[in-house]
């Protein structure tokens, strides 16, 4: 399977962060440069502007980001532009930041519960996760969801814990489905 465009780019960018050790500089950099872009529709779509010149695009770019970011990071932007890649630069500086966060050994996760979970239960699920992971430290986003009923529901990147009731008794709805049609077939 083709890389992603994101997946090329953001990891082309972190072994610059990781050559010229400047991960530090680099991650707050890109941060903020992410936050422009995904934040100002008005770049977006001029840069995606079917009539406006590359030339013209990378001057825009200059402008906004000159004195703000690294040299290096103006100088991917620059790539970026001259690619036609103006589109993904929000999933370029995300995948950019996640590779980060990863090899300072952050994981990012989602829980999510019935009932608010207390300080205690929150650091108990930390403490277990940093447990059954290679991860040093989470951020993690607490949501409620009073339709799981209890139990938890955990994505760490792309894998799903769910140990929610509401899944547990769907399993068993299926199972009792699957004996009831069995059973009727033989009367």
């Amino acid at each position: 399977m083709a890389k992603l465009i994101s997946s090329i780019y953001g990891d082309a960018l972190f072994e610059l962060a990781q050559e010229e050790n400047s991960m530090d500089a680099l991650y707050d950099e890109v941060e903020a440069a992410r936050n422009v872009f995904v934040s100002n529709e008005d770049l977006s779509r001029l840069l995606n502007h079917p009539e406006i010149v590359k030339e013209e695009k990378i001057a825009v770019v200059e402008n906004i980001f000159r004195g703000r970011v690294s040299e290096h990071v103006l100088g991917f932007l620059h790539i970026i532009v001259e690619k036609d890649r103006y589109n993904e630069i929000p999933a370029i500086f995300a995948h950019f930041l996640r590779r980060v966060k990863q090899y300072r050994g952050v994981g990012t996760v989602s829980v999510t519960s019935a009932v608010p979970l207390s300080s205690e239960q929150q650091a108990s699920v930390e403490k277990r996760l940093r447990e059954i992971t290679d991860y040093k430290s989470f951020e993690v986003e607490y949501t409620v969801d009073p339709s799981i009923l209890g139990g938890l529901i955990i994505r760490i990147e792309d894998r799903v814990v769910d140990s929610s009731l509401k899944t547990q008794m769907d399993d068993l709805t299926r199972q009792l489905s699957k004996i009831h049609s069995g059973a009727s077939g033989h009367i």
